[in-house]
């Protein structure tokens, strides 16, 4: 039988015991550091997914958009941090909504951003929590760590309908690394600039009781967390070639995946698969060439992407593939993946299981 032959193709698959795995094993490594989890929910969208990771011992969740707190809130999810900007009366409006239904957290970095927060703590006579963000060194948002951060919370601070709860950063430069000894430096320098600032706050008589920081890799260096309260890794539920790429992960923790036919051969060393850029992603992967990992055949590359179709390299004297073959991909990028989907195909030992909803799926406001 054909790999996944119950399955159309291209089929989205997530590998639950790998999944289970991960979760698992990032819930274990965050406990014996004393750190809690606070996983990012943009990797997966699921509200499936999200009650494993509580189940695992998760604090809560993290959703980058209002329309995903409000989906996450609406499958029971009890407390949920926005890391986004809320800005406009529709925003605020829909967060009010949310504020009086569960415990909700968001972030702040800018005096009409916290102005708008305010109001809702007004309104709703329920005090919001406010994470001041850090700039973590992509400069897409937040204030910068130490005396810029330290006047901005204490203008907001004068505010009404507001409690600053403590410090939020996302340091993405840290996927610029490959190596354990590389990421093991800049979780320290993450660390740091987190803890500098915070230790500023409190000198100052600010509070901060939380300190949220942390991608996967960091989380994955988490011993060099200390003082951090809390990390929002995402993606290493299901990891991808970027994390291969980087070293952070093997093909063995890949769970999610994406089986392709190969519907065409129109030259020796060429086949064209029927997963493009609406299937996969076009998004470069961290330390490989390449749009994906062929599983199986490590010397096929995948080397370009349209909508519909993709283009293997090869071999034809070793890897002499023929139509109908069927192959199994880890994207670059495996974040991307749920959100082209309804519906992922959820397997275990090689065959289908169950079928895995994006509740969040097109959830972008």
């Amino acid at each position: 039988m054909s790999l996944y032959g119950d399955l159309p193709t291209p089929a989205a698959i997530i590998d639950m015991d790998i999944l289970q795995r991960n979760i698992d094993g990032m819930a274990g490594r965050l406990k014996a550091c004393g750190i809690q989890h606070r996983p990012h929910i943009k990797s997966h969208k699921s509200a499936a997914i999200a009650k494993l990771q509580l189940a695992a011992g998760a604090i809560g969740i993290t959703t980058a958009k209002l329309a995903e707190a409000e989906v996450f809130a609406a499958a029971g999810v009890e407390s949920i941090l926005i890391a986004y900007p809320l800005i406009g009366v529709d925003k605020l409006d829909r967060f009010a909504a949310l504020h009086m239904k569960c415990g909700m957290i968001t972030t702040a970095d800018s005096i009409a951003g916290a102005a708008g927060l305010s109001e809702v703590g007004v309104k709703t006579g329920k005090p919001v929590e406010v994470l001041i963000e850090i700039d973590g060194g992509l400069h897409r948002g937040g204030r910068q760590a130490g005396e810029d951060a330290l006047q901005f919370a204490r203008t907001i601070q004068e505010l009404p309908g507001i409690r600053i709860a403590g410090l939020m950063g996302y340091f993405g430069t840290i996927y610029q690394n490959t190596g354990e000894a590389a990421f093991i430096e800049a979780t320290r320098e993450e660390a740091a600039l987190m803890l500098n600032t915070a230790a500023m706050f409190r000198v100052a008589g600010l509070p901060v009781d939380v300190i949220s920081t942390g991608s996967s890799p960091a989380a994955l260096m988490c011993r060099e967390l200390d003082g951090v309260t809390e990390v929002r890794a995402g993606n290493y539920v299901f990891f991808d070639a970027s994390g291969v790429g980087m070293g952070l992960a093997s093909e063995e923790d890949c769970a999610l995946r994406v089986i392709a036919t190969v519907v065409s051969t129109p030259l020796p060393g060429r086949a064209t698969i029927d997963a493009g850029t609406k299937s996969l992603t076009s998004d470069k992967a961290h330390g490989r060439d390449g749009f994906g990992i062929i599983v199986g055949h490590p010397q096929v590359k995948l080397a370009a992407l349209n909508e519909e179709h993709g283009f293997l390299q090869f071999d034809p004297l070793t890897e002499p593939f023929q139509i109908g073959d069927r192959i199994e991909i880890i994207p670059n990028h495996s974040c991307v993946i749920p959100n082209l989907n309804n519906r992922v195909a959820g397997v275990r030992k090689g065959r289908w299981s169950e079928w895995i909803t994006v509740d969040a799926r097109g959830c972008i406001t």
